[in-house]
């Protein structure tokens, strides 16, 4: 697929990876519809971007804020990616120090918005894709979802974020195949720790010593480096079902 002549749309375009996959694919020339939660945020950040950026405010979730969002994602050219990085995390264990349970309301809500955000959002541009033109090899677009390390080397606290993601991980082969037969590819990709705002949160030492726990490059992950792998998955179109681990060969441990 040629880049410059494609809509996309990614979730949590507002910040993070999804603001640095926003930005790197409309400097290549795409139109971008970004769709975030935060109204203040994606607002200022499609301002950012320019003449070919859209934005709409939103829940993943949600079937109409979707499916509202999409329609200005078709509404220049053809919807030809989508890229979910909208999600949320949890810290608890199952059972907590004082002994009591892991919030069930805290577990549905990670996994609402982690894996039933990222169906929902795969489903719905999916119909929508399926009528595209088909280019070569009969390709009509690609989704691109996001898991994590934590998918695999889930880390003491995160069962609900680990169990949302390992969701995404599964899905991944079941719906490459559901939709090789409109020509959607479905690729996934699970970050290693990575340098957003959130990350960026923490202390000083306690980033570099996460930084130093990876084997090589020495460094923390950048927003680009996914955009980058992103950019890749759009243009080799022999990428299908597979799930990439982007870590520098990180094995997370138990805490």
């Amino acid at each position: 697929m040629e880049i410059s002549k494609l809509s996309a749309f990614v979730t949590g375009g507002a910040s993070g990876l999804g603001a640095a996959t926003a930005q790197h694919l409309l400097e290549l020339g795409a139109h971008v519809t970004i769709f975030d939660r935060d109204l203040e945020r994606v607002r200022a950040k499609a301002q950012e971007l320019g003449d070919f950026a859209n934005w709409s405010v939103g829940d993943v979730s949600s079937e109409s804020d979707v499916a509202a969002a999409l329609q200005e994602a078709v509404a220049r050219r053809p919807l030809r990616v989508v890229v979910n990085c909208a999600g949320i995390g949890h810290m608890e264990r199952v059972v907590n120090r004082d002994g009591s349970p892991h919030d069930l309301a805290a577990f549905e809500r990670v996994i609402r918005t982690n894996l039933l955000g990222t169906f929902n959002v795969l489903r719905l541009a999916s119909t929508l894709m399926a009528s595209n033109e088909p280019l070569g090899d009969n390709e009509r677009g690609v989704v691109i979802n996001t898991a994590s390390v934590a998918a695999f080397d889930g880390q003491i606290g995160q069962i609900a974020y680990s169990a949302s993601k390992g969701g995404v991980v599964g899905l991944t082969l079941p719906a490459a195949r559901d939709l090789s037969s409109v020509g959607i590819r479905v690729m996934t990709i699970a970050p290693g720790v990575i340098d957003t705002p959130l990350l960026r949160q923490l202390p000083e030492e306690i980033r570099l010593a996460v930084a130093a726990s990876v084997p090589f490059p020495k460094r923390l992950g950048l927003p680009l480096d996914y955009a980058l792998l992103v950019e890749m998955i759009i243009q080799n179109g022999y990428l299908n079902g597979e799930v990439i681990r982007l870590d520098g060969a990180l094995r997370m441990a138990p805490k």
